[in-house]
């Protein structure tokens, strides 16, 4: 992947940053969109249906990926991005208190999703150029750690104070619409931010320009045909070894928390009488975005930590079971339905704690199979089948839990995890990879 040689200064800087500007967009289009389209009065199976659409940019991003990695720097394509992705939020402000608030909101909510998918390739992209191979195995974790803060931020942080605006002006649009105004305003600050702290790596430069870029790894021809280019990044990408296996992978790992994480905060807030659990928009950013976010922090760090020291396929095992078996949490809170914020807060450190240390075998193995030649468009093909994984389950999702019932629906989100079991045991691992030397 790298010559081992430091291409970027200052990393601190930048790297939880760029992750946290990485993670509110699709946190906010794809889990805050769900419970605010639930205080809006939409239906489960309608909310569930319409913002499953919005993961698309994320599984067609390959798409105009190989562009992002052919034209102009990262660098640019990253702080350009973040202030589209600010005014797309400000356009979700603006039209939520009008009369056609759904439409409206919903198609902001389109410009923010294509905005934030591109913002992905051209972020993650960057990471793999300006980071060496160590670098990126130590900060797995952190990245990770990052960018499911900013998603439990959004879902904590952005949740709680819809609420309480909506407690001071008994108004459900104009409480959201503060918020998300509030929101547009960091995403812009962090534009500009970014404008002037993220390095410069000559690779990101010389890549951009069709030069090949210094290091063993990279043996990128110089002045081919954008068109050609274009076709081969797909070309190489479908020929790297056990391809199926491969595919299988990205699209199994997530599948029962595909739909667990797209019913989650409806459980919550959900009544008693439609066996949820009760909770207030303040009580639910409270379990996510307090309990949650440290328990996520600490499952991440501890995952990159773990990978550090041992490398990836010693971990496999270990992380696949740590994301999958804290599901059953749901299991019993929809049973048992707890009315102690406490025990429920609980049960969700739990699980994002497993998620948390789970999730960096995934993101680690995204990066191993992008090693090697058009690594930004290659990780955005993993990711774009990593959505796809998350699209198709999560549109389901709404329908079966009201067919199924809470308590049937979260017991078929454990067995939804089976296949990535199967899938891991043929699953091609280089030993070494993210392993620390020495």
């Amino acid at each position: 992947m790298s010559d081992g040689r430091p291409t970027n200064r200052r990393p601190w800087a930048w790297i939880p940053t760029l992750y946290l500007a990485e993670g509110l967009p699709y946190a906010l289009t794809t889990s805050v969109a769900v419970v605010l389209y639930q205080n809006l009065g939409l239906t489960n199976a309608e909310i569930t249906y319409y913002t499953g659409w919005l993961y698309l940019p994320w599984v067609i991003k390959p798409l105009w990926s190989p562009v992002v990695d052919l034209l102009h720097t990262r660098r640019q394509w990253i702080w350009a991005m973040q202030i589209l992705i600010g005014a797309a939020l400000a356009g979700v402000a603006l039209t939520l208190p009008t009369a056609h608030f759904f439409q409206l909101t919903l198609a902001c909510f389109w410009l923010l999703a294509f905005s934030s998918a591109t913002h992905d390739i051209a972020a993650d992209g960057f990471y793999l150029l300006a980071t060496t191979e160590r670098e990126q195995s130590f900060f797995s974790g952190i990245r990770n750690t990052c960018y499911r803060v900013a998603t439990l931020a959004a879902q904590g942080g952005l949740v709680l104070l819809a609420g309480i605006l909506h407690a001071r002006t008994g108004n459900y649009p104009q409480a959201w619409a503060l918020a998300f105004g509030a929101v547009a305003g960091l995403l812009l600050a962090l534009g500009l931010y970014h404008f002037f702290i993220l390095p410069k790596p000559a690779r990101d430069q010389m890549t951009a320009r069709g030069q090949p870029a210094p290091g063993p790894s990279t043996v990128r021809p110089t002045a081919r045909p954008l068109r050609r280019e274009f076709l081969l990044t797909f070309r190489t990408f479908f020929q790297k070894p056990k391809i199926v296996t491969l595919l299988l992978f990205l699209l199994l790992y997530r599948l029962g928390e595909a739909q667990l994480v797209r019913m989650a905060p409806l459980f919550l807030l959900d009544t008693h009488r439609r066996g949820g659990l009760g909770l207030s928009d303040p009580q639910v950013s409270l379990a996510y975005g307090t309990c949650g976010v440290l328990a996520l922090m600490a499952g991440g760090l501890l995952g990159g930590w773990a990978v550090s020291r041992r490398g990836l396929k010693y971990w496999l095992w270990p992380m696949l079971l740590a994301i999958h078996l804290p599901d059953a949490v749901f299991i019993w809170l929809a049973y048992a339905q707890p009315a102690s914020l406490g025990l429920i807060s609980l049960g969700v450190a739990v699980e994002q704690f497993g998620y948390g240390f789970g999730f960096t075998a995934f993101m680690m193995y995204m990066i191993y199979q992008a090693r090697g030649e058009h690594p930004t468009a290659h990780y955005a093909l993993g990711t774009g089948f990593m959505a796809l994984g998350m699209m198709v389950p999560g549109q389901w999702s709404g329908w079966l839990a009201q067919t199924l019932g809470y308590p049937h629906f979260f017991l078929w989100v454990i067995l939804a995890t089976l296949p990535s079991f199967l899938v891991a045991l043929r699953l091609p691992l280089d030993p070494e990879f993210g392993r620390r030397p020495g």
